[in-house]
């Protein structure tokens, strides 16, 4: 999308998935340190709710994940009566009183694969039926805050940047989308897989399952002693990693500015700065995770051979099989994994109900105030439009419009002048709703315009910002977003009104050129013609010129306001034109002097003048300057 560019601020890079220690071999351990939830609870129950349109398919998935794991659990066990039994035939076969019963082991290998292909086959299904929900939902959720961002009132994105808004759009509708997808399941397979296990690891010996849980506290006080270390270096690592994208977001998106001001050594050593601070706190974070994986596997070890060793003795005593220690050494194998898992659990949440509850917070904020039941449709429109007793302010206990009371005849051109903050542009934004006044009406044909829908409202009026907008499209597109309807004929013949027609011919495929920020080729002043051309091809009773011809030199300026006088004139269409060159309202039916959100003075251009008032200062220290200059 192409636009005029406005400053932003320097955002840090969004978190690491898996979370900081989502590069290291522990990194399914551990997650992020997420953002701090306010309601847990209640944010997780309309996560739930909002899950409720898919509850038998989620039903599906527990069981599919229940029966996926049971089956997992059962095999090791098999295996271990098939060992049992080979060992068994050898031992007869070499004391000479009997053979290998193999179709018995057969039969034991083709049930225990049959057992995983099913597990595998259910684990499948429930996944493919998971990531189908959690999908889905993500779909509601961007579809949902799409919906909402046109029904909220502009005062909310005056406090709110646009980059915490597309936040939540991506990085935390990807955050639960990604919970729902894995850690659901995940959650169910663990618990079943941890209350398995551990009751078949009791089944065949309560003694070697003592011993081996006696690794786990052990492994947890390592983990916690490392990740203790950790945590603040890769709580660093993302600060400075914030710091590096910041800069150089900066960097280049003034690069002409900074280069303009030689600030390249500048930039050169602030970036080395936080480039080292950065490797410094990425090095020591990647090391002590890195460290995990060979202590935990080091620990589990003494593990396998202090159960190795136990179950030798228990088996010369006869007290145990030699399959079923074979069994053992599986399941404690498959053990220590869901506990990990168990214990990452809660951050996980943690951070889902985090990024649901900042969704949920953005769907549940106050919607533009509601339209009327019966909104007024008007079949011809004059044009007559007039402002009586309108007081506003952003913010109620800031009032920036006073008393502002004014009345604009059916075609006629009203200027709107005076300082920045006077409150011009306040104007505007009120007439055509985009604030409702705090008091006072402002009324069109003589109806207050909250009698009308904001759509029909606002389809009355055609607006030219200094701020131009274009997406990523053809010049005729863009042209066309006026009126949809428009003919190839009719966007050319608005072109032509606006000026635009003749340098169009000049670029490559004349309308059909695609305008982006990586290809475009066309200036500013081009840029805001076509904005104009899009505004004629509207053809609207109404029209709003906010500083639209600030962007183009002064041959184009003059040839710009006689298109529109000659359109304004042949239609009678009412035009309000703010401007901050006072040339180019000269002809102006009445000039609107606003000063901290009152009109101090109205009148023509000459009456204006002859009074000698603030108009005719701002006028003189204008020309003064030009003149100077």
């Amino acid at each position: 999308m192409m636009h005029s560019p406005a400053p932003q601020p320097a955002r840090s890079a969004p978190p690491m998935r898996g979370g900081p220690m989502g590069g290291g071999p522990m990194g399914s351990m551990m997650g992020a340190p997420g953002s701090k939830v306010r309601d847990f609870k209640g944010t997780m129950f309309k996560l739930i709710a909002y899950l409720g349109q898919y509850k038998a398919a989620v039903i599906v998935v527990f069981i599919f994940a229940i029966a996926s794991t049971v089956a997992n659990i059962a095999g090791p066990k098999l295996l271990g009566n098939a060992t049992t039994k080979l060992f068994e035939g050898v031992m007869a076969k070499l004391s000479g009183t009997g053979e290998v019963d193999f179709d018995y082991i057969g039969r034991i290998i083709l049930l225990t694969i049959g057992l995983y292909l099913v597990s595998a086959l259910f684990a499948y299904i429930q996944g493919w039926i998971m990531s189908n929900v959690s999908t889905n939902i993500a779909y509601r959720f961007r579809r949902d805050i799409s919906e909402k961002i046109n029904r909220m009132p502009l005062h909310y994105f005056d406090t709110t940047t646009h980059g915490e808004v597309l936040s939540r759009i991506t990085n935390d509708v990807d955050t639960v989308n990604q919970t729902l997808s894995q850690s659901l399941t995940q959650i169910i397979t663990s618990l079943v897989t941890v209350v398995g296990v551990l009751a078949m690891m009791f089944y065949i010996s309560w003694m070697m399952t003592l011993v081996s849980l006696i690794i786990i506290p052990l492994s947890m006080i390592v983990v916690m002693l490392i990740v203790k270390q950790s945590q603040k270096y890769f709580k660093e690592q993302q600060d400075y990693l914030g710091h590096v994208n910041g800069h150089v977001e900066e960097m280049y998106g003034g690069h002409i500015v900074m280069k303009a001001f030689n600030g390249e050594e500048e930039s050169i050593l602030k970036f080395d700065q936080s480039n080292t601070k950065l490797y410094d706190a990425a090095w020591k974070s990647q090391f002590l995770s890195g460290l995990m994986m060979p202590i935990m596997t080091f620990i589990g070890n003494l593990g396998y051979v202090a159960v190795a060793i136990l179950g030798g003795y228990l088996a010369i005593k006869g007290t145990i099989t030699v399959g079923d220690i074979q069994a053992f050494i599986q399941y404690v194998r498959s053990f220590t994994q869901p506990i990990m898992q168990l214990a990452n659990i809660s951050n996980v949440l943690q951070q889902t109900a985090a990024a649901a509850e900042r969704v949920f917070e953005f769907l549940e904020e106050d919607e533009e105030v509601e339209e009327t039941a019966q909104p007024l449709k008007l079949e011809n429109v004059e044009g007559h439009v007039e402002f009586k007793d309108v007081h506003f302010g952003y913010s109620p206990d800031k009032i920036i419009i006073n008393d502002f009371s004014a009345e604009a005849e059916p075609g006629h051109k009203i200027a709107i002048v005076g300082p920045t903050g006077a409150g011009k542009t306040t104007m505007v934004k009120l007439l055509m709703r985009f604030y409702d006044v705090n008091s006072g009406s402002i009324l069109v044909d003589g109806h207050d315009i909250r009698e009308f829908s904001r759509h029909d409202l606002r389809k009355l009026f055609g607006m030219v910002l200094q701020d131009t907008w274009l997406y990523n499209g053809s010049i005729m597109e863009n042209i066309r977003y006026g009126r949809p309807d428009a003919t190839d004929a009719e966007v050319i013949a608005a072109a032509q009104a606006a000026h635009v027609d003749h340098f169009v011919h000049t670029l490559p495929d004349g309308y059909n050129m695609i305008l982006n920020e990586e290809t475009s080729n066309i200036s500013q002043g081009q840029m805001q013609l076509l904005t104009i051309a899009r505004a004629v091809l509207a053809d609207p009773k109404i029209l709003i010129l906010d500083e639209a011809t600030s962007s183009v030199d002064t041959r184009t300026e003059i040839l710009i306001q006689k298109a529109m006088d000659n359109l304004m004139n042949a239609k009678r269409r009412t035009s309000f034109v703010i401007a901050h060159r006072l040339s180019t309202i000269r002809d102006a039916d009445l000039i609107l002097v606003m000063k901290d959100g009152d009109i101090v003075e109205q009148g023509s251009h000459v009456e204006l003048l002859a009074r000698g008032g603030f108009y005719a200062e701002l006028h003189n220290s204008q020309f003064d300057v030009s003149a100077a200059a």
